[in-house]
């Protein structure tokens, strides 16, 4: 039976956004390791050429798929108070993790410099600007926010939820004995703890963010 891709696929009718859908839909379905334009083809009932004719290179199709997602963050209102506004920042762009599971692997070592991105930055470099901090801080705290979201979207969606990584395992009887520490926070490691624990460390950058612009403004 043909995929509802392939439904909506009229010869000749290629589009950018049909492709992008596609690639999005197989990376999620196939994971990053198991995508190829070879099998985006297949998924839209063309040749591997027709995607080529709209993206040069896997490296065009990635810019384009980034673009789209950071393209579609808006900052949020202006007329809002600063903690709320980098708050809705921050879950925004986690967000994006929630709904591309198997994306946010990539997008969070991609190296955003197209324009769209640029602005996207801009825009974010110029809240922590309205909240009160000067070049240099904002520069330092963007990144360490950064270091924060990359961490929790990669733990998210492939770290310990996953399961374990190791050949060597131990046994429910054996971690309650030897490591009961581990066992014990064990509980708290599962998805239906990842916004709690989100929300937790979200509190405390913003406090200490909000602590060092005040105790920068008082000098």
């Amino acid at each position: 039976m043909d995929s509802p891709i392939k439904k909506k696929r009229t010869r000749g009718r290629l589009s950018r956004d049909m492709i992008e859908n596609a690639a999005f839909e197989v990376i999620e379905a196939e994971g990053l390791a198991g995508f190829s334009m070879r099998k985006l083809a297949a998924a839209l009932g063309c040749e591997a050429m027709s995607i080529y004719h709209h993206f040069p290179s896997v490296a065009h199709l990635h810019e384009a798929l980034v673009d789209r997602l950071i393209g579609a963050l808006e900052m949020p209102d202006a007329g809002l108070p600063w903690r709320q506004r980098m708050r809705t920042a921050m879950q925004d762009f986690r967000r994006i993790g929630h709904d591309h599971p198997a994306y946010a692997t990539f997008l969070v070592t991609y190296r955003m410099n197209s324009p769209v991105c640029l602005a996207w930055l801009n825009g974010i470099l110029g809240l922590f600007r309205d909240g009160g901090f000067d070049t240099e801080l904002s520069a330092r705290l963007f990144r360490a926010v950064g270091y924060y979201l990359m961490g929790a979207m990669l733990d998210e969606n492939a770290g310990y939820a996953k399961g374990p990584s190791a050949v060597t395992t131990v046994s429910d009887e054996q971690l309650a004995r030897d490591f009961p520490n581990a066992m014990a926070a064990g509980r708290f490691f599962g998805a239906v703890e990842f916004d709690k624990t989100f929300e937790l460390g979200l509190d405390m950058l913003l406090d200490e963010m909000e602590r060092l612009r005040d105790g920068a403004n008082a000098n």
